[in-house]
């Protein structure tokens, strides 16, 4: 199915490697002229790279979103060859800390790099999209944001602020043509995920080979009605869903790909 991405300009921040490097490269291949974003200069111009010699459209930009000065060159840099039609609020972190771990500090730094980096994307790109009668903005959350685990507490609430900002968001775009929407991933196998698992299963008496640990590893952490882990591409395939024409009627929307991992009929 043609998503009529043809023409149209998506910038996904954090997308020099794992979800936002799938979905960059799936909405290039949709026809979008994407703008890869990352703060590892090589890393971001190795995505862009890809996708050119695929046959798409795409170059990079490099800066630190937490910072104002950081996100403000990161805007420029976007649409320095034509304006963002599509804002993909992607980038983020988290350490594992317990409650007795994270600090204050580490709250803050959490909350400003989940939350406020995304903020400052939306308030330099999303007026423009309003003048021009048309955009997306699709932002990625997760399913602790509504099931929250005892580990990871400022992760987990800023996965929360994201959702909701999100859905804020929508009601302040109302009749303006640009939409605002969610996509909330379950425990996706990119490299730091295999990575983690493969370390922690040994100790976990879930394996020693990855063939081993996979399931078992899918079982203890995040059991769900498929029983696997999902893979990057799907969660680049509602994102570029969502940032398509057909999907102008939803507002305010999350769509969790998570394999039934969140327990919810609403």
């Amino acid at each position: 199915m043609d998503l009529e991405l043809t023409g149209k300009r998506a910038l996904v921040t954090g997308s020099s490697a794992g979800l936002g490097r799938a979905m960059a490269k799936l909405l290039a291949a949709e026809g979008a002229a994407v703008v890869v974003h990352g703060r590892d200069g090589e890393r971001a111009e190795g995505v862009a790279r890809e996708i050119r010699e695929a046959g798409g459209t795409a170059h990079a930009v490099v800066g630190d979103l937490s910072d104002d000065g950081g996100a403000e060159h990161v805007a420029r840099a976007a649409t320095a060859h034509g304006p963002v039609d599509i804002l993909v609020n992607n980038a983020g972190f988290y350490r594992h800390l317990s409650w007795a771990e994270a600090t204050p500090d580490e709250w803050r730094d959490t909350y400003n790099v989940n939350v406020v980096s995304g903020v400052r994307m939306i308030r330099h790109l999303v007026p423009a999209m309003r003048e021009r009668g048309w955009g997306r903005v699709v932002t990625i959350g997760g399913g602790l944001a509504s099931q929250p685990t005892g580990a990871l507490p400022q992760y987990n609430a800023t996965l929360a602020a994201r959702h909701n900002l999100a859905v804020s968001l929508a009601r302040e775009l109302k009749g303006t043509g640009v939409t605002s929407n969610v996509v909330s991933p379950g425990a996706i196998l990119v490299d730091a995920t295999r990575e983690l698992i493969t370390g922690i299963g040994p100790g976990h008496g879930w394996g020693d080979t990855w063939e081993e640990i996979r399931p078992n590893a899918v079982r203890a952490i995040a059991p769900n009605d498929q029983e696997r882990f999902g893979e990057p591409e799907e969660i680049a395939a509602a994102v570029a869903y969502l940032c398509g024409p057909r999907a102008q009627y939803v507002s305010g929307a999350t769509i969790r790909v998570d394999g039934g991992l969140v327990r919810s009929a609403f």
